[in-house]
């Protein structure tokens, strides 16, 4: 029940800033330019080659030059570098899957949208799958992810495609599952540091 109402509550948060941005959206540029809304698909090409996926939906309301709103979901294998970002991990055989992540996103581009410098926050509900050398079976559990990021957007050609590279910040609190197997505890750090390449098309 308590792991529900912070779930609740995370999600209601991300709702309201989301909701509250838009309607700042809306008066972003002159109402004499009447433009209609524009979608956006981004992929992450890194999480297929980790086993994974990373998708996501961005959305440009009309007569915004400068805010994206939207919504991912994403897996992937943690490779060992970034398992070894928290030394009370490091080299300690852990294998950790990024079982399911969904996220909610807002951007403000400085100077219009899916062109050059952005920052921007992430809401996520994440899932994971942790195993260790020596001991049998796996345990999972779900952390809440809090992010700021920032990045630059890269349109080189005629077309609406465009190569997104970002970087962030975030952080994390375990609200279920359990983080450990056996006598073995994988320590789930409160600081996120994580970054990727996204490519885009704007429809």
């Amino acid at each position: 029940m308590k792991t529900s109402r912070i779930k609740k509550a995370a999600f209601g948060v991300a709702f309201i800033t989301l909701t509250s941005l838009g309607a700042m959206a809306q008066i972003d540029a002159p109402a004499t330019e009447e433009r209609k809304t524009k979608f956006s698909v981004e992929v992450d090409p890194s999480t297929f080659a980790l086993r994974g996926y990373g998708l996501h939906l961005r959305v440009q309301p009309k007569n915004s030059d400068h805010f994206l709103f939207g919504a991912g979901t994403y897996a992937l294998d943690f490779p060992k570098v970034l398992v070894n970002l928290n030394e009370l991990n490091r080299d300690a055989g852990w294998y950790t899957r990024l079982k399911q992540g969904y996220g909610l996103f807002t951007e403000y581009h400085f100077s219009e949208v899916n062109r050059k410098w952005y920052v921007g926050t992430q809401v996520a509900l994440q899932q994971y799958q942790i195993q260790k050398d020596y001991y049998d079976g796996e345990s999972k559990f779900s952390n809440i992810l809090v992010m700021g990021l920032g990045g630059y957007t890269l349109q080189p050609f005629d077309f609406d495609l465009y190569f997104k590279f970002w970087g962030g910040i975030g952080y994390t609190k375990q609200i279920a599952g359990d983080n450990f197997i056996g006598n073995a505890t994988y320590d789930v750090s409160p600081i996120l540091l994580f970054g990727a390449l996204h490519l885009g098309y704007t429809f």
